[in-house]
């Protein structure tokens, strides 16, 4: 084990703040590899019961998609927004168990890649307009991470795998995340110390790391 702290990036795949974040979270991943381990969990923020249509929540998305580009420059792509704004014609009912499942699946073969796997999710749903329900949205990712097709979707539909994203969603709770993102620097086993909650900048985030690291030095 290593005895560096860990940066740890609560994130969701449906979080559209998340996606506006990502170009900053991989700056920072990048940085600090030498000093810190990173670790991505995902949140579980869309978890009905019963499936809930995009209808639900598109009016929210609508607007909320402007401020998330305004305030980090990121752009939500034209396959995306066409969900958002044409509901009644879409066939999604986002849900972020299967992406969550993904992710543990590709901790497994990429540990150190976590944050810029968490982002090519976040681009292949908020810009490419891919249904992250479907197992075909996964597809392209496994090209380019040399990841065999036959071994992935086998265990994306395992219970091992299920079990291992439900763990992370439980995780967030004990953490008492209620929103995304959120990173927190480990220093300890039990210590966890919150350096952003909802999107932040690159150079707040930096100060309040370079804050902690100097106190556990």
């Amino acid at each position: 084990m290593s005895n560096k702290p860990t940066l740890i990036y609560c994130y969701d795949a449906y979080c559209g703040w998340c996606y506006g974040f990502s170009p900053i979270i991989k700056k920072i991943a990048d940085e600090y590899k030498d000093k810190l381990v990173t670790e991505v969990l995902s949140g579980g923020m869309i978890l009905p019961e019963k499936q809930v249509h995009i209808s639900a929540s598109a009016g929210y998305i609508a607007e909320a998609y402007l401020r998330v580009e305004e305030l980090t420059g990121i752009k939500f792509g034209t396959d995306y927004l066409w969900h958002i704004n044409n509901p009644d014609d879409s066939d999604w009912y986002p849900h972020s168990e299967k992406p969550a499942i993904a992710m543990c699946i590709f901790k497994e073969y990429y540990p150190e890649r976590a944050v810029e796997f968490a982002a090519d999710l976040q681009y292949a749903l908020h810009f490419e307009g891919r249904d992250l329900t479907d197992d075909e949205a996964y597809r392209h990712l496994l090209e380019k991470y040399s990841i065999q097709p036959e071994a992935f979707y086998g265990k994306l539909h395992s219970e091992e795998y299920k079990e291992m994203a439900y763990y992370e969603f439980s995780l967030m709770k004990q953490l008492q995340v209620t929103g995304y993102p959120c990173v927190f620097i480990q220093t300890g086993e039990l210590k966890f110390v919150m350096v952003a909650r909802g999107f932040t900048s690159y150079e707040d985030l930096k100060q309040r790391m370079e804050a902690v690291l100097l106190e556990n030095n």
